[in-house]
């Protein structure tokens, strides 16, 4: 397996995902739409979600730096690593982005911002104090490959997804309690359109929770192809590889670390909880670092 081919198939499973998950959303809105007959219920849902989603997409990054502590550097208070992100932004045809610090032991680093031209890469006091220079390229070369392969966007997009199964699913309970069920004719026969509604019930009871779990597999594909992209960059995996091996040996806890950040960054924030389970891999936001090191050693420059 080449840098080229690993790149491209990731690139395939995040869209095929994707193409999955939003026939997803139609079949659960079509499902309800059938059991209550109205599509005005679906709309709303859309409507709401799309507003609400990308209203967080376009001020995302100031919500980021701010729960995360992250301070603005400028180039003489970190010459080095001003100078690595500069050049490889230069190598990857993108703008600089800012550069933030988050005094932290933990080595850990993220990228954010809408687009290219608002990016930020922020990495924490733990990740400058024990990388040497080679690592911290094959980190900052990750994170600017979330922001090349537009991952913020995409995120936004799962987000969007999210939101319409779970206003769709709340919506139709709510309907349910207070007897949208009965409000539509029965012109299917009374059989049929018990078991329709049972196997609707059952379907919505579960849409939260499988959409949630198609999130996060899209996130950890995200994760695999940045890891790619990084090393096409560097045109050196071992400097990833041995920076996430460093990362992950890390025992430290990051003070900021929460459950709506913990997927930005480029490993787990929270440490004693990467266990090996299939289930707990259903929930995981990253790949096992396991994988992506064993993927890394395994292309070919």
């Amino acid at each position: 397996m080449n840098m080229y081919s690993e790149a491209e198939a990731n690139t395939r499973k995040t869209w095929l995902y994707l193409l999955g998950f939003f026939l997803f959303v139609i079949f659960a809105g079509w499902l309800m739409s059938y059991v209550l007959g109205s599509q005005v219920i679906l709309w709303v849902a859309v409507v709401l979600s799309i507003v609400m989603s990308f209203g967080s997409f376009w001020y995302s990054d100031k919500l980021v730096l701010s729960l995360s502590k992250a301070k603005a550097i400028e180039k003489k208070d970190a010459p080095e690593l001003y100078r690595i992100v500069e050049n490889l932004g230069i190598t990857a045809g993108l703008p600089t982005p800012r550069i933030f610090v988050i005094q932290d032991e933990q080595p850990n680093a993220f990228a954010t911002g809408r687009d290219a031209k608002h990016a930020v890469v922020a990495v924490t006091t733990g990740l400058l104090a024990r990388l040497d220079r080679v690592e911290l390229e094959g980190v900052i070369a990750h994170e600017l490959s979330h922001i090349g392969n537009k991952d913020m966007l995409i995120s936004t997009i799962v987000v969007v997804l999210v939101g319409i199964v779970v206003l769709l699913a709340d919506l139709f309970f709510r309907l349910a309690f207070w007897g949208g069920l009965g409000s539509r004719n029965d012109r299917g026969g009374g059989q049929a359109r018990i078991v329709m509604i049972l196997i609707a019930l059952a379907f919505l009871i579960l849409a939260p929770f499988l959409a949630q779990i198609m999130k996060l597999a899209i996130s950890r594909k995200r994760e695999f192809l940045a890891d790619a992209s990084g090393a096409l960059l560097t045109r050196y995996p071992e400097g990833l590889a041995k920076a996430l091996e460093k990362i992950a040996d890390d025992p430290h806890q990051l003070k900021s670390a929460n459950d709506a950040l913990s997927h930005l960054y480029i490993a787990n924030p929270f440490r004693g909880k990467e266990k090996k389970s299939w289930i707990h891999k259903l929930f995981m936001s990253h790949p096992p670092v396991g994988e992506r090191i064993a993927n890394l050693r395994a292309m070919n420059v």
